[in-house]
């Protein structure tokens, strides 16, 4: 992908709708592409339009019972986070029941099933490289509700499935399940293999002020993402920066959030989401004590900065003390991280009108 950097440092972030190519944007909760298949509302935040091809992403969200049967991306390798609710999900013959927090990574060609089994369950999930919503948007009926119907819409025959996913890579095989077994999963693999992690689980790093937690790692994804769960305190603004090989997406998992984006202030709140293309201009700080941030960041490349400035971490919430790195951000903007330093933190502004 080519982008003018210097082009992209003064856009305004657009609100509230795909931009439908890859330049900064804002969603907030409930907004995006909506579209239902079966019992399943599936609201599209991320296209490979949007994207430069990079990722896709989406909510999806069910009542008890409604539920997603085995199929297999050819293509991408894909990701899952439990936002709420509960829901047990197959990975091949493997199944966990989880809860909010938990995560699921499947590399591409993984056979994946989900079954909510509480009412209003809600899943994010993103995968790369980006193509894997577009069955949600070929098959499902487009709706303006922000809430799932509660009963089958879709009456969709199975040989239309199979027109609609063969193009897309997407098969539905027969797989004979294993039952649900008591596991702790609290470690990721170090390749390309699917797993479950449970909430609070996976290789940690504390900074000062804030645990970052990965959800999976470069490895896991041959290179095409990696993703952080931020968990901290009332933070200040970081170092004005942009990326000059990678994109950044930002979801607010709980408590509030200021994202600084090319000049102009947007927070958030439980449910949105920033895309930050490279060239943004972008910092962020947390405004809310307890505040929980997911970041997806595509490709990898990114992956070190946190190993760089952060601690490994034993414990399981984040620490209370003051801001700091564990590397000077000279340092910093000298490796070979794709971090390019703009200026201090900026002074609170006035936010964007959303």
């Amino acid at each position: 992908m080519t982008t003018d950097l210097e082009a992209m440092h003064d856009l305004d972030p657009v609100v509230n709708r795909l931009p439908g190519e890859p330049v900064p944007y804002y969603l907030a909760n409930g907004e995006g592409r909506r579209y239902e298949l079966d019992d399943l509302l599936h609201t599209i935040i991320a296209r490979a339009a949007d994207t430069g091809g990079l990722f896709d992403a989406a909510y999806i969200t069910g009542g008890r019972g409604s539920a997603a049967p085995f199929h297999a991306h050819a293509h991408q390798h894909r990701s899952f986070y439990v936002c709420s609710g509960s829901v047990q999900v197959w990975l091949g013959r493997s199944s966990r029941i989880l809860v909010p927090g938990d995560s699921v990574h499947a590399p591409a060609g993984t056979p994946v099933a989900y079954r909510m089994l509480a009412h209003v369950t809600k899943l994010l999930t993103w995968a790369a490289p980006g193509g894997s919503v577009e069955f949600a948007e070929k098959l499902g009926t487009p709706v303006r509700r922000r809430v799932h119907s509660g009963r089958s819409t879709s009456g969709v025959s199975g040989r239309q499935r199979e027109g609609i996913a063969a193009p897309l890579g997407i098969t539905f095989p027969a797989i004979d399940p294993e039952p649900v077994r008591d596991h702790w999963d609290a470690a990721l693999p170090q390749g390309v293999e699917p797993y479950f992690l449970r909430a609070g689980e996976g290789d940690r790093r504390e900074t000062g002020d804030s645990l970052n937690t990965y959800l999976v790692r470069g490895a896991n994804t041959a290179g095409n993402y990696f993703a952080v769960d931020t968990f901290g305190t009332r933070s200040q603004y970081f170092i004005r920066h942009f990326h000059q090989r990678h994109t950044e997406s930002f979801v607010c998992l709980s408590g509030r959030i200021w994202l600084y984006v090319n000049g102009r202030e947007v927070l958030l709140t439980e449910g949105d989401f920033v895309h930050a293309p490279a060239g943004t201009i972008h910092t962020f700080a947390f405004d809310a004590h307890n505040t929980r941030m997911l970041g997806i960041l595509t490709p990898d490349v990114f992956e070190a900065f946190f190993d760089l400035t952060g601690r490994p971490a034993d414990l399981h919430v984040h620490p209370d003390g003051p801001a700091e790195l564990a590397t000077d951000p000279a340092e910093l903007a000298a490796s070979d991280l794709d971090l390019v330093v703009v200026g201090p933190p900026p002074q609170r502004m006035a936010g964007l009108d959303v």
